[in-house]
């Protein structure tokens, strides 16, 4: 019987950075792996559906991912997030900044071996 490595659910943060910006109503968010290594775990779990999920309560219309290999990179394209752009929309956040902050706490599954070697933030 083969045995499958013991796994922690980490959050993002502890294997990519992240950048966003907006036009309109749409969001775009990118997340940059810190390793090219870490890009196969996040292609693997950080899906289009997934993002969709997690942003669930800001109703996006459709998320659309695109994979930057070349610079261990994926950006995703959230459409009606805004709640209707800068000149639109009554909320704090107007432009979306802190929807990367969001995806950043995603949940991400890796083995315990790797989540050893992670950085993470000590208080």
């Amino acid at each position: 019987m083969t045995t499958l490595p013991a796994c922690i659910t980490v959050p993002l943060y502890r294997l990519a950075h992240s950048r966003t910006g907006d036009k309109g109503n749409i969001s775009n968010i990118s997340v940059i792996a810190w390793l090219p290594d870490y890009i196969p775990i996040l292609e693997e779990q950080l899906t289009e559906t997934a993002v969709r999920e997690w942003f669930a309560f800001r109703h996006p219309t459709s998320v659309k991912r695109y994979l930057v290999r070349s610079i261990a990179a994926m950006n995703f394209v959230l459409d009606g997030v805004l709640d209707g752009g800068v000149n639109d929309a009554l909320n704090l956040d107007t432009h979306g900044k802190a929807l990367s902050f969001h995806l950043l706490d995603f949940p991400i599954r890796v083995s315990t071996e790797l989540a050893d070697t992670l950085p993470d933030i000590q208080g």
